[in-house]
């Protein structure tokens, strides 16, 4: 059976549980789903909203790869990212990852390693917007992230 895999970037809300249902549904052997949603926060209340925009076609391509990459490492029966786009208030969720597999194992790794590289190849840029009314900066890349991707490079 070929992996269900889903991306879709829309400026709508995501169902989580849908989405989680729908993996669990793929078939008997699916023995491990995995889900990760990130929200938009406050900030300690510094922060009215979060606007996210994206590079269109090629933000589809680019999480698309990634998940080929995902199940080129890990047996999945599917995996669902859904990434939001627009202006995101706190506790709107702004990003899900759902991952299916017979084992915890690779869905958990199969999750972990989506969601490190959606932070750190995903064409999106976040502006913030604060509680003073004004516009802060766009959002910088966190080193972080970038140190938490480099875990999956593989050995040359």
């Amino acid at each position: 059976m070929l992996p269900l895999l889903t991306v879709r970037i829309q400026s709508e809300p995501f169902d989580a549980a849908a989405e989680i249902e729908a993996l669990s549904r793929l078939g008997e052997d699916v023995g491990a789903v995995t889900s990760f949603t990130g929200f938009c926060r406050s900030e300690g209340g510094r922060l009215a909203a979060l606007e996210l925009e994206h590079y269109p076609g090629m933000a589809e391509e680019e999480i698309g790869s990634v998940v080929a990459e995902a199940v080129s490492r890990w047996p999945l029966y599917g995996v669902t990212v859904i990434h939001r786009h627009g202006v995101m208030r706190p506790s709107d969720g702004i990003v899900l990852v759902v991952t299916a597999s017979s084992h915890r194992t690779a869905s958990f790794e199969a999750a972990n390693f989506v969601m490190d590289y959606l932070k750190t190849r995903a064409p999106f840029w976040k502006k913030e917007h604060r509680v003073d009314g004004s516009l802060g900066d766009w959002v910088d890349a966190k080193i972080e992230d970038d140190r938490l991707a480099t875990r999956w490079k593989l050995d040359a």
